[in-house]
């Protein structure tokens, strides 16, 4: 509220949106900046699944992201076959408990995925998981 000048003394009714507007303008600055940082691995296209389990956010997973290329990523780190190996046992040496979320391109073939998932429970892995995309409307 503002204080008028003149014949009409006394307080305004009119709200002064210019800094509502400028926080808004930020907000959206902020989302659209974090927002390509939230998905985490590389990205892929999950294969699809009627019924998926309910996540359960205890631990923070381990992705292993496997491309249409076959390469094999880390979070955000390619690896390639001895060096998986040798990075997935750092990690489970680091925290024992630690689940993998595996994260394989749904046109690969299944022993591609396998694959990585036999390196990661050769490494120490005691939980390891398919990452899918739930069927939606079904």
């Amino acid at each position: 509220m503002g204080m008028g000048v003149g014949p009409q003394r006394g307080p305004k009714s009119e709200i002064n949106v210019t800094p509502l507007v400028d926080v808004v303008l930020v907000l959206l600055i902020i989302f659209m900046v974090v927002t390509p940082m939230l998905q985490r691995g590389k990205d892929v296209k999950l294969p699809q699944a009627a019924k998926v389990d309910e996540e359960k956010k205890e631990v923070d997973p381990l992705i292993l992201s496997v491309t249409l290329e076959k390469t094999v990523w880390v979070e955000n780190d390619r690896y390639d076959d001895a060096g998986l190996a040798e990075r997935l046992t750092r990690e489970f040496a680091a925290q024992p408990g630690r689940k993998v979320l595996v994260k394989g391109d749904q046109r690969l073939s299944f022993g591609d995925v396998r694959r990585v998932m036999e390196t990661a429970r050769k490494s120490g892995a005691k939980s390891v998981s398919l990452a899918v995309e739930e069927l939606k409307g079904r």
